[in-house]
């Protein structure tokens, strides 16, 4: 919490944002839940390193509203808004 993201932002944990491999900062991406459907869309603030095995990460809201902050991990969908 507080400390600084890839794009200069300090980081916030209940801010709807992101870490992606690809997506340039500033780019809004639609996540859905496959396993509940739950959606959200976060925006990209953070660069991902390449041998990080997950398609995202996002915030503790986020993850909240997506419904696995207890798993810690969701098989989810990806797609540019």
């Amino acid at each position: 919490q507080g400390k600084k993201m890839a794009n200069g932002e300090p980081y916030d944990k209940n801010k709807l944002t992101a870490s992606h491999k690809k997506h340039p900062f500033g780019t809004k991406l639609k996540v859905t839940n496959m396993e509940n459907s739950k959606t959200v869309v976060v925006t990209v603030t953070h660069r991902m390193t390449q041998k990080n095995p997950a398609v995202i990460d996002v915030t503790h809201r986020a993850a909240e509203e997506l419904g696995f902050v207890k798993t810690g991990k969701a098989r989810v969908k990806v797609e540019t808004e």
